[in-house]
């Protein structure tokens, strides 16, 4: 062995599998047929560009808390390494994604969630009123964008080089830089 060099192991169930990434919008109006979701197909598609050999898992939901929680339970379970969701978490008193998220998450990872307001707060003074959370069950990052195509967009862009490492350290691949 050479000096100074560090072994590593990669888990069998993840050895030679892309990684899993998911997008739940989360929508009365759209799991309805009331509207399209506009905000979904563009977050997957900015993530497809960050993770272009990654999987993809989309869903659509109502706002509905306990279906929240199960599809992000669900996903965990699947080896998403990354889940993101669209929607519901505004101050509508049927916004409940940060709810649901917080009942899934072991640890939460608030300076993303603080950079997304913080940095879309520059352009756009209602960023400050997403209670939008980020955290982790196991292995997973999750975060919890606005439903706005546009803010879910900027959102996810202001945090994207934080997310890449931090899918990466989650994921044990990676010390700090």
């Amino acid at each position: 062995m050479v000096e100074g060099a560090q072994l590593f192991s990669i888990p069998a169930e993840r050895y030679n599998h892309p990684m899993l990434l998911a997008v739940i919008t989360i929508s009365d109006r759209c799991s309805q047929g009331l509207m399209t979701d506009t905000a979904g197909p563009a977050v997957a598609a900015l993530l497809l560009q960050n993770w272009p050999q990654a999987d993809l898992r989309t869903e659509l939901l109502p706002d509905n808390e306990d279906a929240i929680f199960s599809v992000l339970n669900q996903v965990v379970g699947e080896g998403a390494r990354l889940a993101v969701t669209v929607g519901g978490t505004g101050l509508g008193p049927r916004d409940r994604t940060p709810e649901a998220t917080r009942r899934v998450i072991d640890r939460e990872a608030p300076g993303l969630a603080e950079a997304m307001r913080s940095i879309g707060a520059a352009q756009n003074k209602f960023s400050w009123l997403s209670r939008g959370v980020v955290g982790l069950k196991g292995t997973t990052l999750i975060v919890n964008l606005p439903g706005s195509k546009r803010g879910a967009e900027e959102s996810l862009a202001s945090i994207l080089p934080l997310l890449k490492h931090g899918v990466e350290v989650a994921a044990g691949g990676q010390t700090h830089p």
